[in-house]
């Protein structure tokens, strides 16, 4: 598995933990942790997907 793809289920994993959270309790400290672990992975992608572009 690439480090891409590997990435990628990561984020939808991480994303349905978010959503559960949020269903939860939409004011909770959890849909916060998950917000900005979701936005690392993604910035980790981004910075992925543009040097595999460079190459």
């Amino acid at each position: 598995m690439s480090k891409i793809q590997e990435l990628e289920e990561q984020i939808e994993q991480l994303r349905l933990k978010m959503y559960n959270s949020y269903g939860d309790n939409p004011y909770g400290t959890q849909v916060l942790k998950f917000s900005r672990e979701l936005d690392h992975l993604l910035n980790q992608l981004n910075k992925e997907s543009n040097i595999s572009l460079n190459d």
